[in-house]
């Protein structure tokens, strides 16, 4: 099994997870924060907008079962790509669509599904950033929806490819 991890960051975390969760070939999907600049965020210090960090999910995959592409075509159907100040009703600088990339592959993979969705007339909002560190959120938000039986109210599949 040839194991390997993605960051999607679709606005709250909690509805990007539930999406990745049962998705084919996915080990995991872990709530965190990435991107901001200073170490170890907690949830209180981000919902500031001052950290920098957003809301981030770690997909550990097995690439045998399912590509990063693959992964990055549930990313951007399962969100509102456009949506330049946040995810639906998740206002703020913390809720907005980013992908954080491994290396070269994965960059021009998501180049590539940008620019195909841009020749479809949509106005992309993603941001494509470096990997950085990502840090864990608190218990709390790992798998919430499954916890609390629930549905996400900000995200949902849309097909696009």
């Amino acid at each position: 099994m040839a194991i390997k991890e993605a960051y999607f960051a679709s606005g709250c975390f909690w509805g990007t997870e539930y999406y990745f969760e049962n998705f084919k070939g996915v080990i995991s999907a872990v709530s965190g924060y990435m991107g901001g600049h200073f170490p170890n965020p907690d949830y209180r210090s981000v919902c500031t907008g001052q950290t920098g960090h957003l809301e981030v999910v770690k997909v550990q995959y097995n690439s045998n079962e399912v590509s990063f592409k693959e992964l990055a075509i549930q990313f951007f159907e399962t969100h509102d790509f456009t949506q330049t100040n946040g995810q639906g009703p998740d206002i703020g600088s913390q809720y907005l669509s980013a992908i954080f990339y491994n290396d070269e592959d994965e960059k021009k993979i998501s180049e590539e599904l940008i620019e195909k969705l841009n020749s479809m007339e949509y106005k992309v909002a993603t941001s494509l950033y470096e990997m950085v560190p990502f840090y864990e959120a608190e218990d709390y938000h790992q798998d919430y929806y499954e916890r609390h039986q629930k549905v996400p109210y900000c995200h949902s599949y849309k097909k696009i490819f």
